[in-house]
């Protein structure tokens, strides 16, 4: 028996395998890619360590690819079968339920485990981070603020992981509209960890959701530091930037990064396509020519289509291949679809492929095929629900702006203006590049309705 760098008790008896497991906590907290690398030095060390395989099989089920899920049934294995030689602590057996939740498909209990643990032991900042990151799968942005809130009593700055706890409540505070809080949180986490590549990001959404990206790239210039030594969370982080660029109408910044930076290294992590064609979506939106840089998110989407682990993922493969025009690999992947929203009771990521997923991607096919109208009507149905999918409000609004720009090549005007009303209101009040242009083309539209006799003079 051992202690960790929480002053919690663990069945980690090596030194060598004790500072392994510390460093996998805190690389994991700053999204770190040396963090498989510490948890395997850990592993190899300490064989018997439950916890580390619960922990192994939880990161794996968290990449949403499906070849993986027999990779972390393996860990699954693993872990009980070291529990049966080194008895776990009641903290660490937590950890083997939660990871056996997610396998039977229920991560929500995966979330209760966590919870269960820092209701008793609330500096496990693995645990926090855990259930931070499996509520942003599920979109549960209250729920996320609601267990951080929980916990900053306990810690002070002394503790290793204050800076990265403040972080994730910066990103709470933003998701759930609270701006200036977020940012005096983020700027005050990353002053602790500086390495903070979530909590410096939440600041870039606040940004973003404020519509000051000018203020957003003062920000992050300067700052590679804080995301540098990221696993892929490093090319999101640059993503926001090109967001940013993107609504200070920059196009040749925003290519730049996009070639350099979020698409450098054409990985297949559902993460890196999300950013990459959430990007390209809103530069065609802007009526701007990509050449053809849908052709190999669009290659690897193909081979995605049976995925099933995650509607996020899903979705954002189904975008890349609408815009690189794979008809047949379309329609393979909406006949998944079909199935498994018949199937929506198996687990919970499928009901959420049955409501909003179905919905949203029938939007999109249609938005690729040119019927604004079904476009329109199947993503305006999914929109009360997307947050379901997961994800961020920045991550999410390449959906709002498919459904308004559907609604208007759609000629549902009056719909079009009134999503955007309630997307500026989430956004502060204030307009951002992309609103601004839409609400002049309605405005323009019903001026050129009415002279024809289309709209009644008002």
């Amino acid at each position: 028996m051992g202690t960790d760098q929480f002053g919690y008790e663990t069945t980690v008896s090596s030194p060598a395998a004790a500072a392994a497991w510390d460093n996998t906590v805190l690389a994991f907290l700053a999204h770190g890619a040396r963090t498989p690398e510490y948890l395997g030095r850990t592993l190899s060390e300490e064989p018997d360590f439950a916890m580390g395989h619960a922990t192994k099989g939880l990161f794996l089920l968290m990449l949403g690819r499906r070849e993986l899920t027999a990779t972390a049934q393996d860990s699954y294995a693993m872990a009980l079968a070291a529990a049966d030689r080194v008895a776990p602590t009641a903290r660490e057996m937590g950890y083997v339920r939660a990871l056996g939740a997610w396998l039977d498909g229920r991560p929500s209990g995966t979330v209760q485990e966590m919870e269960a643990i820092l209701a008793c032991w609330p500096e496990d900042a693995l645990a926090m981070k855990m259930s931070h990151a499996t509520r942003f799968i599920l979109g549960d942005g209250k729920g996320m603020r609601a267990s951080v809130e929980a916990l900053l009593p306990a810690y002070d700055a002394k503790n290793p992981a204050c800076g990265y706890l403040l972080g994730c409540h910066a990103f709470c505070l933003e998701e759930t509209g609270e701006y200036g809080r977020a940012e005096t949180a983020g700027r005050l986490g990353l002053s602790l960890a500086p390495d903070d590549a979530w909590g410096l990001h939440a600041v870039a959404h606040v940004f973003d959701m404020t519509a000051n990206a000018r203020a957003g790239l003062n920000w992050l210039e300067g700052r590679e530091g804080a995301w540098a030594h990221c696993n892929n969370f490093r090319y999101h982080v640059w993503w926001h930037k090109a967001l940013m660029h993107l609504d200070q109408g920059e196009i040749d910044a925003v290519f730049h990064l996009y070639d350099t930076e979020v698409r450098r290294d054409h990985t297949d992590d559902f993460r890196d396509i999300s950013n990459g064609a959430a990007m390209l979506m809103r530069l065609e939106l802007e009526g701007i020519d990509v050449g053809d840089r849908w052709e190999e998110m669009a290659e690897i989407s193909e081979r995605r289509t049976e995925d099933a682990c995650l509607i996020f993922a899903d979705l954002h493969y189904l975008m890349a291949l609408v815009g690189g025009q794979r008809d047949v690999a379309i329609k393979r992947m909406m006949g998944r679809l079909h199935r498994d929203a018949k199937q929506s009771s198996v687990s919970e990521m499928t009901a959420r492929m049955a409501n909003p997923g179905l919905s949203a991607a029938t939007g999109l096919e249609a938005f690729g095929a040119g019927d604004y109208k079904t476009a329109f009507l199947n993503l305006g149905r999914a929109r009360r629900s997307m947050q379901l999918v997961g994800g961020s409000h920045a991550q999410r609004d390449v959906f709002e702006r498919l459904t308004i720009d559907s609604a208007i090549r759609g000629g549902f005007l009056h719909e079009a203006e009134s999503i955007l009303r309630e997307r500026t209101t989430q956004r502060s009040g204030r307009l951002d590049a992309y609103a601004s242009s839409r609400l002049d083309l309605i405005a323009d539209s019903q001026g050129d309705w009415k002279e024809v006799g289309r709209l009644p003079a008002e």
